[in-house]
């Protein structure tokens, strides 16, 4: 493994999303990252879809996708000699992340504590849905959470949806990955400094947190002039026109948040004059009117398919088709950027297609590179690199305590 993090090693304890994601961030720039795993391995392994031929089923695409460029170690943690094992491999990580529910690592004989006598440099980082209580004692701190409850509990549900409610749920499962990219620079800011110092630290990131933070605007208004931001469907509510407008085969986002945008988008429309109107050439004026403004616009565009109007205002004015991911994985942006990576299967003749790092470094490139591991599938490497022979190897294997 090369890139910018080759020689940081990281022992990887976490499971589902918001643990992997991150740690495959790490894996991308070129980290260790040795995934460890109990005996029956990561619950993620199951979850699909499944290729047609692949009768083994080592995993499906959810945990091929986030685990790519990693090793993978079976350890039984729930056995003194397995918690041996884990802490011989601590004394040369460089970095621990797990997002186990508070107390885990406790119960287990591994906190952080412990970890950092043996190795007084470890970065030791936690991602939980209320975080940890060395940072501060949540009242949910025992809660279970996943995506949809730190959405809904950061604000950020609030204010998603159309104005006249429900509140709903990005998509994507933000809560895990925005919460996943905060850690990877909390871990990053903590192995630089480290490296100066020669002393690691704890380094707590919760979900709710994490999505709070990303409403950034919305609570530095609520602290302002204690406004409580709501939801405003697809459009902005300090300009217009801006947000999404129909066409015949589907949906545009058009922005245009200076005057001069919506001058050159009348013209494009073929309405100059509406451009220098009294009544919308300043966007005060356009937003007081925006139920006329968005008319006048959808007007124009329902009768167009999206190529045509690409063509017509494609890189004149902001503008970009709605696309689902059909449409994602035959653009030519995503190809030119190498956003489309293949990987092998175990068990299958194909390849797949994952997403590739949008993360690119000119000097150091990453990315995905290797396919996720088979279950215990480095694990005599792993353990030899710790200096264990293989008649140990071997014996553990016997045991139990590894796989």
């Amino acid at each position: 493994m090369t890139g910018a993090l080759s020689g940081v090693t990281v022992l990887d304890l976490t499971q589902m999303m918001s643990g992997p994601f991150c740690t495959m961030m790490l894996a991308d720039q070129g980290a260790d990252v040795i995934k460890i795993e109990p005996p029956t391995g990561e619950v993620a392994r199951g979850y699909g879809p499944f290729l047609d031929d692949d009768e083994d089923r080592h995993y499906g695409g959810y945990f091929q996708s986030i685990n790519r460029n990693k090793r993978s170690i079976s350890i039984d943690l729930k056995t003194e000699a397995g918690c041996a094992v884990f802490r011989r491999l601590v004394a040369d990580a460089d970095v621990v992340i797990e997002n186990f529910r508070a107390g885990v690592m406790e119960r287990l004989g591994l906190p952080y504590e412990d970890l950092a006598a043996i190795n007084p440099r470890l970065v030791y980082a936690t991602i939980r849905g209320f975080g940890d209580s060395r940072a501060g004692i949540s009242p949910y701190q025992d809660w279970p959470a996943y995506d949809i409850v730190a959405q809904a509990m950061g604000g950020l549900m609030h204010m998603t949806g159309p104005e006249e409610g429900p509140p709903t749920k990005v998509g994507p499962g933000v809560g895990d990955t925005v919460t996943a990219m905060f850690t990877a620079f909390g871990v990053l800011a903590a192995v630089i400094q480290a490296r100066e110092s020669g002393k690691g630290q704890f380094v707590d990131v919760a979900m709710l947190d994490s999505i709070f933070a990303l409403c950034e605007r919305a609570a530095t208004f609520h602290g302002y002039d204690g406004s409580i931001a709501g939801a405003v469907g697809n459009h902005h509510p300090f300009f217009t026109p801006f947000g999404t407008y129909p066409c015949r085969d589907g949906w545009v986002a058009i922005g245009c948040p200076v005057d001069r945008f919506w001058t050159e988008l009348a013209r494009l429309m073929g309405d100059p004059e509406i451009g220098s109107d009294p009544r919308y050439a300043a966007n005060d004026e356009r937003v007081a009117r925006r139920q006329e403004v968005d008319a006048i616009v959808t007007n124009w565009t329902r009768d167009r398919t999206k190529a045509e109007l690409a063509d017509l205002i494609g890189g004149k004015v902001p503008f970009g088709p709605v696309n689902n991911i059909g449409d994602l994985a035959d653009d030519p942006h995503l190809a030119a950027r190498s956003m489309l990576a293949e990987l092998p299967h175990p068990g299958s003749e194909r390849t797949v297609t994952v997403a590739n790092t949008p993360i690119k470094l000119t000097g150091t490139p990453g990315g995905a590179r290797r396919q996720a591991p088979t279950l215990g599938e480095d694990t005599d490497i792993v353990l030899r690199n710790a200096g264990y022979a293989d008649d140990e190897i071997a014996a553990m294997r016997e045991a139990g305590t590894v796989r």
